[in-house]
């Protein structure tokens, strides 16, 4: 993320109860958030209310609990990171994300939850949901506009300008932009397709990313970097490469010209670094050496740490 030229990371986020994978997601949060604050990144949670109906329809959690419920997520939000230096703020409230919501639908409900904070959260809601509790919201590919199980270029582009002319009613604009569609529900027997979003080999992701730059936002929001269920994921992989983070590093230098360190050759060091540490798992001494190739990486040298790395790990 940091050689692309993103600036930071926005999590799905389970809340903070022992249930089925919640508390494996929450602890995975706290070291990934340690990880990004390492790496000079900023983060931001996107809370997940859904999980309060599953909590109460699967008996985790009394339906009569579940503003004290929520209560309780908000008070560890504050307390584990909106005061945090590196959490996204927006006008200098901390920015929380919803996808939804889908459980606390009215205004009301909100004014519950945010009673605890001492800095009222900033919410973003998802484009079309509870927007009268939020200060904003953002898009999201709008597979409910396919036709035929396809979602065309026509129907894209026109959701997208309808959402960012309703936008400027807002003070603050989050942006998306998205390389594609192609979920596995139907094909893994776990639900109906939402349908099909061609790629284009890239150009589906330029087309967001531009019209999201046309409109000048506060926050662009990737979508998505690994979600491998949707096929909406920009992390490098066998298939597609580092196309799509070449993209970014495209728009970044288009805005920080020289003063933007990194280029398309180094997005290949993290593999790297990986792979090296797994190589020499045991080797207290040279992990140490890696974590000096780590650094040099985020202090804007990657050729510097091309070289160290090399050195310390020649190839076979």
């Amino acid at each position: 993320m940091k050689l692309s030229g993103i600036d930071g990371v926005i999590v799905d986020w389970y809340g903070i109860e022992e249930f089925w994978d919640y508390g494996v997601i929450n602890r995975s949060t706290q070291a990934l958030f340690a990880a990004v604050k390492k790496a000079g990144l900023q983060f931001a949670i996107c809370y997940e209310d859904q999980t309060v109906r599953h909590m109460v329809d699967n008996g985790h959690l009394a339906a009569g609990d579940v503003y004290t419920h929520g209560q309780q997520v908000m008070r560890y939000l504050q307390e584990t990171w909106f005061d945090d230096e590196a959490y996204l703020q927006i006008e200098g409230r901390p920015a929380l994300f919803v996808f939804g919501p889908q459980y606390y639908k009215n205004p009301s409900d909100w004014d519950q939850l945010f009673s605890v904070p001492d800095n009222r959260p900033a919410l973003i809601t998802l484009d079309r949901h509870t927007e009268s509790a939020a200060v904003t919201s953002f898009p999201w590919p709008p597979m409910w506009a396919s036709t035929q199980g396809v979602l065309s270029e026509e129907a894209l582009v026109g959701y997208l300008e309808g959402f960012y002319e309703k936008a400027q009613r807002w003070d603050t604009l989050v942006a998306g932009a998205f390389p594609g569609f192609h979920d596995i529900y139907a094909e893994a027997g776990v639900g109906n397709s939402y349908g099909y979003l061609d790629d284009r080999e890239g150009e589906t992701f330029r087309l967001t990313l531009d019209m999201a730059l046309d409109h000048d936002p506060d926050v662009i929001q990737l979508i998505t970097w690994n979600d491998y269920g949707e096929g909406t994921i920009i992390e490098p992989t066998a298939e597609f490469g580092t196309r799509y983070l070449e993209v970014v590093q495209e728009t970044r230098r288009s805005f920080n010209g020289d003063a933007f360190p990194y280029t398309a050759d180094d997005l290949r060091l993290p593999l790297q670094l990986l792979q090296a540490r797994r190589r020499h798992t045991g080797d207290a001494g040279l992990q140490a050496r890696l974590d000096e190739v780590f650094a040099t990486i985020l202090s804007g040298a990657p050729d510097e740490a091309a070289a160290l790395l090399a050195e310390l790990t020649p190839a076979p």
